[in-house]
């Protein structure tokens, strides 16, 4: 079921979204060669307990931590750890969220290390693209469609292809709602966009071929031909003036 959100809702979403997005900064600025993942998710972790709010990740589903740290070919969902360090010349993706007054922020983002290829720097730069490029098709009376139309359009037009198997989601009470929304599809198709929707559009973008394989601890992804991943997202809420995002530091 979709929930549309009340005014007092989307308030509520815009604090989860705003801590979301500034644990992320935080996280961002001490990405640097040496670094343990551990070390960057307690920078999450202490952040979003500051601001009198909950990791949303963290238990979820079983989740042991605060944050998803993914380093260079892991596309989602990496376990941080004290014996994963971080080298110069790896990219780190991020993503994590708050909840406040029982409201979700959700977000996402790939940093660099110090001095990455221009590849990765390319990938990087195409994939926090196509997330805009899918905000903007967030639309009252558009489709859920013409949002993953507008992302797969983009980056596969730049040499790049979109994972399939893992997708975007409504947010809002829950951290995973109704609809799902891919980062492919048809314009014109799927869910009808409502005022008062919420979204977390997350575009994962590899360099290579599409395929992604969990790797034996049940939760980290990887592309399956070893190649680099980007990822980025927002909470976006639909109004009759457009798009809004919520997860703004």
């Amino acid at each position: 079921m979709i929930v549309l959100k009340t005014a007092r809702e989307l308030k509520m979403m815009r604090e989860a979204g705003r801590i979301s997005a500034k644990a992320l900064q935080l996280v961002g600025e001490a990405v640097e060669p040496g670094v343990s993942t551990y070390d960057l998710d307690k920078v999450a972790y202490d952040y979003i307990k500051s601001q009198g709010a909950t990791p949303g990740f963290l238990n979820y589903s079983g989740f042991p931590a605060s944050a998803c740290i993914s380093i260079n070919n892991e596309v989602i969902h990496g376990i941080p750890s004290k014996r994963r360090i971080v080298h110069a010349g790896d990219i780190v993706s991020v993503d994590l969220g708050a909840v406040f007054e029982g409201y979700n922020g959700d977000n996402a983002a790939t940093f660099a290390a110090g001095d990455v290829s221009p590849e990765a720097e390319r990938l990087m730069a195409v994939t926090e693209e196509s997330l805009y490029e899918g905000i903007k098709m967030a639309q009252v009376g558009g489709r859920i469609g013409d949002i993953g139309a507008a992302i797969q359009g983009y980056v596969q037009a730049r040499g790049y292809s979109v994972v399939r198997q893992f997708v975007g989601h409504g947010v809002g009470a829950s951290l995973h709602e109704a609809p799902e929304v891919p980062n492919y599809g048809h314009s014109g198709h799927g869910v009808r966009l409502m005022a008062g929707m919420t979204l977390a559009i997350e575009p994962m973008i590899n360099q290579k071929g599409p395929e992604v394989i969990t790797r034996p601890d049940g939760w980290t992804v990887v592309t399956a031909d070893g190649g680099l991943s980007a990822h980025f997202e927002h909470s976006v809420a639909i109004t009759g003036d457009g798009p809004v995002i919520l997860t703004r530091p």
